[in-house]
């Protein structure tokens, strides 16, 4: 298994696995770039990718602090650390037929790594919670994170934007909930 930072060869099997998991249109070529961007600070990028036997397998798209902005679906009210100090995970994939190996904890573990040395103190992420058995959770939950509020319908205006969002669940009109979850940094 190698785990590295994302390259821009990566883009076109990123962009495939991306849409697979999620569904199609939740990702595109301009959300990418503008996604990794935010990931850059200090010379330091970070977001990975894993690989096995030579096929990209898992990718983990995480926000640096200050990269990113709260939204309607946040709470900084009841984050640990100052927002200046929030890092943003983004998203992340592992392909269906390597999923239970360990592939999106070690790619947390590698951003989580970049994140500190970028500056950041903990991590936000929005989960889906009605991924396969709530996977999403389950692994954030287990990586030490905590859970800080619920959101109803949070990928619905996504789905009914005129690029589109299938969600895999609900189709066109997305009514997925949302884990508003933190993870601090050792």
């Amino acid at each position: 298994m190698l785990i590295r930072p994302y390259r821009a060869s990566d883009q076109k099997a990123l962009l495939t696995l991306a849409n697979q998991v999620h569904g199609a249109g939740y990702l595109d070529k301009p959300k990418l770039e503008d996604y990794l961007r935010r990931g850059l600070a200090a010379g330091l990028n970070a977001s990975f990718v894993a690989y096995l036997e030579g096929k990209l397998v898992g990718y983990r798209l995480s926000f640096s602090a200050e990269h990113w902005k709260a939204d309607e679906w946040c709470n900084p009210q009841l984050w640990p650390v100052a927002a200046s100090k929030m890092a943003y995970f983004k998203s992340v994939a592992v392909d269906p037929r390597v999923q239970g190996q360990g592939i999106g904890s070690r790619l947390l573990q590698a951003s989580i790594e970049v994140l500190q040395q970028q500056g950041a103190e903990a991590g936000l992420a929005h989960l889906w919670m009605q991924s396969p058995g709530n996977s999403a959770v389950r692994y954030f939950t287990k990586a030490g994170g905590r859970l800080l509020a619920v959101h109803q319908d949070k990928w619905l205006a996504l789905s009914l934007q005129s690029s589109g969002y299938d969600c895999p669940v609900c189709g066109k009109e997305c009514h997925c909930t949302a884990a508003e979850m933190v993870l601090e940094f050792p």
